[in-house]
């Protein structure tokens, strides 16, 4: 059964009594999380580590190039990447950093892997990145930003964000961003504004198909994202898991 077919069959179980709009649907087989009636995260109940929907493929690709220690995730909803990416490897510390706290609320009491170790902070991202005692002492390779934006906030605000998140980009870390909703104008105008926002990095991002998500990537020059190698130690993903994605690969466009 596909999963728009599961959504149709869902019982409410969770639904907050604040602006917020949280909802938590689930059925025999999923479990999802919703802001304002849209779907921004989907657990398979028998799996809960498996990833769900396509954006997170994209969002999760710098996997096929490096063996991150320590990543940021700014926007937590319900905790996909980092029940992933901990199930991969244990070992990476992984922190998310949400605004709302009924979010992390239901994190916690829906979402959360029994032996997941991630750490969240109750926060806005903007406040996080501006904070410099947050960055004394830590060696962040990875940055995820797939915060939640509401559909009347202004593109002046993603583009301070946008200049927030390159502010702190070291050179050999990665910086991912999900953007949701945007037009063509909108999404020629952020890449272009990350273009000028920093030198050091290489852009590449995906179109999603029959989604409205561009996942967009800096990473790092050195990295071989023209050229990418049918075998890489330098990769946390098994060998069939490696291949099926360096296919999926393929489909970025360079900005």
């Amino acid at each position: 059964m596909k999963l728009a077919q599961h959504v149709n069959q869902g019982q409410l179980v969770y639904l907050s009594n604040d602006q917020d709009q949280i909802s938590i649907y689930q059925n025999a087989h999923y479990r999802w999380l919703m802001f304002d009636d849209v779907i921004q995260s989907v657990m398979l109940l028998r799996a809960p580590k498996q990833l769900t929907l396509p954006h997170q493929y994209a969002v999760l690709m710098p996997l096929l190039f490096f063996k991150p220690k320590s990543i940021i995730e700014l926007g937590l909803g319900g905790g996909n990447l980092s029940r992933f990416i901990q199930a991969l490897a244990p070992d990476i510390s992984v922190k998310s950093v949400e605004l709302s706290q009924q979010v992390i609320t239901c994190y916690n009491n829906y979402f959360k892997a029994e032996d997941c170790t991630l750490i969240t902070e109750h926060t806005d991202a903007m406040s996080w990145l501006t904070q410099d005692e947050q960055w004394h002492n830590n060696d962040i390779d990875w940055m995820i930003c797939d915060v939640y934006q509401h559909h009347t906030e202004s593109f002046q605000r993603r583009v301070a964000l946008l200049t927030a998140l390159t502010d702190k980009l070291e050179n050999n870390a990665c910086l991912t961003i999900n953007l949701p909703d945007l037009d063509d104008h909108e999404i020629n105008l952020c890449l272009t504004i990350l273009k000028q926002l920093q030198s050091s990095h290489n852009i590449i991002y995906f179109h999603i198909p029959r989604y409205l998500n561009i996942v967009i990537h800096l990473v790092p020059s050195h990295w071989q994202t023209n050229n990418i190698k049918k075998r890489n130690k330098n990769s946390f993903l098994p060998h069939w898991q490696y291949s099926r994605w360096r296919r999926l690969f393929a489909h970025h466009i360079n900005a």
